[in-house]
């Protein structure tokens, strides 16, 4: 089993309110968004004036003038100055990831606290143009007389002006995220009815969240909204029965908008501390991080022909992590699995049920196994809250630290699928 050195406490957390693309924070950028869930955490544990450890943020979707996103944020938030910051990006996992480096720090005593955060825009991308223009102003800027200027402004064409958007796709299979999800969901013999029950069931229970005042104290107002705009209490199983697929249209589809995470806006914050620290500031430790893995799988088929599916990375993360533990897979009194697409859940669940699968992708003898489904994402997931790529960890993580201070003790386990096949993996304890 791993043993830290020392423990990591989880303090809390507080995140901005995740908004639908090209809603309220449509004119907001990363830097501002980050700001303001740093600064909410800020004012929720008196941090004003405080000299913390270190500060990790990072975002997906980011323009060049980020090149300082998290140190800026740090210097908008009310901390010390003296805070430092830096980024870290790993796709929609980057706010565990940010949670797991540092926690580490402190474990090893480097550090004695510490937030990690991460926020993304998908409403504000960069909008870039083509290279043979980005040479063209190069070369122009290296020019020093006007006979170069000229001879380099002929090269000029109107096709230069035509913009490149950004897109969720994979630069080696050229396929979006949610075509890829749309292949394992073939692979592993999905319905719409499936995906959509379990789309379903993240928008109640986000709801009834809500309307009981579970993120009262973990979402602050930014920006005239209070609330999560995603979150549909009025949906039906039906509703969602009659929405097309999304990313195949050829009448095999069966991922849709309905049962599938929004292109969202938001921003999440985590204060993370050692014991000595925590008992100094007066500040009850809700959770602890224990244990985390990573993991990687060959989505484009780069050793062998098969290729494995982009966000199964996860399956192989999990037990890897339960190994190191000396824990089941249903050793967890709830369990957090990220709804990039109801999909990706139900193929992980379906996976670890499958003692082929345990046995020829994971070299296991024995399959994981089931979990309760009582027990899964019990706030609402992902595809009713949104899902900022670089803010989604801050959130799951301040959700399930909550959830175990609430009970008094127990055990969470995180499972986060990200873009370039992997996945991110993480226990709490109380």
């Amino acid at each position: 089993m791993i043993k830290l050195p020392r423990p990591i406490a989880i303090l809390g957390g507080m995140r901005i309110p995740f908004c639908r693309i090209n809603t309220n924070y449509m004119r907001l950028g990363n830097q501002e968004m980050l700001s303001a869930a740093l600064k909410a955490l800020v004012d929720k544990y008196r941090l004003k004036g405080e000299t913390l450890g270190d500060v990790a943020a990072g975002a997906v979707m980011k323009h060049a003038r980020d090149w300082s996103l998290t140190r800026e944020a740090v210097l908008s938030s009310g901390l010390h100055p003296h805070t430092p910051g830096h980024n870290l990006d790993r796709a929609c996992g980057t706010s565990l990831s940010t949670a797991v480096e540092l926690g580490t720090r402190i474990a090893v005593g480097e550090l004695d606290s510490a937030i990690a955060a991460g926020v993304d825009s998908a409403s504000d991308v960069p909008i870039v143009f083509g290279r043979h223009y980005q040479q063209l102003l190069l070369d122009l800027n290296r020019a020093r007389t006007l006979g170069q200027r000229l001879k380099i402004m002929a090269r000029w064409r109107l096709s230069d002006l035509k913009p490149h958007f950004p897109a969720v796709t994979e630069a080696r299979t050229h396929l979006s995220m949610g075509q890829h999800c749309e292949l394992m969901a073939k692979e592993w013999k999905l319905t719409q009815k499936e995906q959509d029950e379990l789309a379903y069931s993240s928008h109640m229970k986000a709801a009834s969240a809500w309307k009981e005042g579970f993120y009262k104290d973990l979402v602050a107002p930014f920006n005239g909204i209070d609330h999560d705009n995603n979150v549909r209490p009025d949906t039906t199983l039906e509703k969602l029965a009659k929405l097309k697929p999304a990313f195949d249209k050829t009448g095999n589809g069966t991922l849709t908008a309905g049962n599938s995470t929004p292109l969202t806006d938001g921003a999440s914050a985590v204060l993370l501390a050692s014991e000595e620290w925590a008992k100094a500031h007066g500040y009850p430790v809700q959770a602890y991080l224990t244990h985390f893995a990573v993991a990687g799988v060959d989505f484009a088929g780069m050793t062998s022909p098969y290729r494995e599916g982009l966000l199964m990375a996860p399956t192989y993360a999990v037990p890897k992590m339960l190994d190191g533990a000396g824990l089941k897979l249903q050793d967890f009194d709830f369990y957090e699995i990220h709804e990039a697409f109801a999909a990706q859940v139900l193929c992980t669940l379906r996976a670890w049920e499958s003692a082929e699968y345990c046995r020829t992708r994971l070299g296991r003898k024995e399959p994981l196994g089931s979990i309760d489904r009582s027990k899964l994402n019990i706030k609402g997931g992902s595809v009713a809250l949104g899902h900022p790529f670089g803010a989604t960890g801050g959130r799951i993580i301040a959700g399930l630290a909550k959830l175990l201070a609430q009970k008094g003790k127990g055990r969470g386990l995180i499972s986060i699928c990200t873009g370039g096949g992997m996945g991110v993996t993480a226990i709490l304890e109380r």
